[in-house]
C-alpha cells in the first residue's frame, strides 16, 4: 500500500480552505495536515507538519502565495520540500507566472470540480506529470510569449541547456509539449524506464523539482516556442 499524501491549505477564505479539507479529508490515501488563514501561516504550518502538497492561494493578507511558495521553495533547509499546487481564478494572474518561477507544481481553479482537486493532488505528490488544465496550459503559454530580455538569467539557462545530450533534449522538448512518459516512450520507441531515467537526469542536470519547473525551464531556453 502506498504512503497517506498529507495536505496543507492555505486560502484566507474560511469557506474555502475547510471545503477543501473536508473534501480532501474524505479521499481514501489522503490526510489534511493544517489549514492556514495566510502565507504567513503556511510558511510555519508547513515546517511543522511538513505536508507532501501544499495548496497556496494567490492572493492572501500578511504573505501571499508567491512569497510563500519561495519561502517554502527556496529556503535551503536541508529538509524535504512539499509540492505547491496553486489555487487561482480563471484571470491570467502575474503572481502565477512568478509561482512558476519559484517551483510550484501546478495550478487549480477554485471553482474547479471535487473530482479534479483530488486528482491534482495525486498527481503533484507523485511528481511524475505536469498538472494541465486548460487554465495551466494557457498560463504557460502566455508567460512563455512574453518578450524576455538578455539577461544573465538567460545566458545561465542556454548554458544549462546545452549540458543536455541530444535525447535529453527531445525528451524535454515532449515534456514541454504536455506528453506523458507513456506518451514520449511510444513518439520516440524507447522503453518506458529509459524515458524515466532521461527524465530523471534532465531534472538532476538542470537543478530542477519537477516537471512543471522542466516546461517552464523549455520555453525561457528557447527549446520550445509557444504556438509548436
Amino acid at each position: 500500500m502506498t504512503e497517506r499524501i498529507s495536505c496543507l491549505i492555505a486560502d484566507d477564505q474560511a469557506m474555502v480552505r475547510e471545503g477543501f479539507g473536508a473534501l480532501l479529508a474524505a479521499q481514501p490515501g489522503i490526510t489534511v495536515a493544517a489549514l492556514a488563514a495566510d502565507g504567513a501561516e503556511a510558511v510555519t504550518l508547513a515546517r511543522r507538519t511538513r505536508p507532501d502538497v501544499v495548496l497556496m492561494d494567490v492572493r492572501m493578507p500578511v504573505l501571499d502565495g508567491l512569497a510563500a511558495t519561495r519561502e517554502l521553495l527556496q529556503a535551503g533547509r536541508g529538509e524535504p520540500a512539499p509540492r505547491v499546487l496553486m489555487l487561482t481564478t480563471f484571470d491570467l494572474d502575474e503572481y502565477v507566472y512568478e509561482a512558476l518561477r519559484a517551483g510550484a507544481s501546478g495550478f487549480l481553479l477554485k471553482d474547479a470540480p471535487a473530482a479534479e482537486l483530488v486528482h491534482a493532488v495525486r498527481v503533484v505528490a507523485a511528481g511524475d506529470a505536469l498538472l494541465a488544465p486548460s487554465v495551466t496550459r494557457r498560463l504557460i503559454e502566455d508567460f512563455a510569449s512574453r518578450p524576455r530580455p538578455q539577461s544573465q538569467r538567460q545566458h545561465d539557462i542556454q548554458a544549462a541547456a546545452a549540458r543536455l545530450t541530444p535525447r535529453e533534449a527531445e525528451v524535454l522538448t515532449l515534456i514541454a509539449r504536455g506528453m506523458s512518459n507513456a506518451e514520449i516512450s511510444a513518439s520516440l520507441v524507447i522503453a518506458e524506464q529509459t524515458t524515466k531515467t532521461h527524465v530523471g537526469r534532465i531534472l538532476m542536470k538542470l537543478g530542477l523539482r519537477d516537471r512543471a519547473q522542466a516546461v517552464v525551464f523549455a520555453y525561457e531556453s528557447g527549446l520550445v516556442t509557444p504556438g509548436e
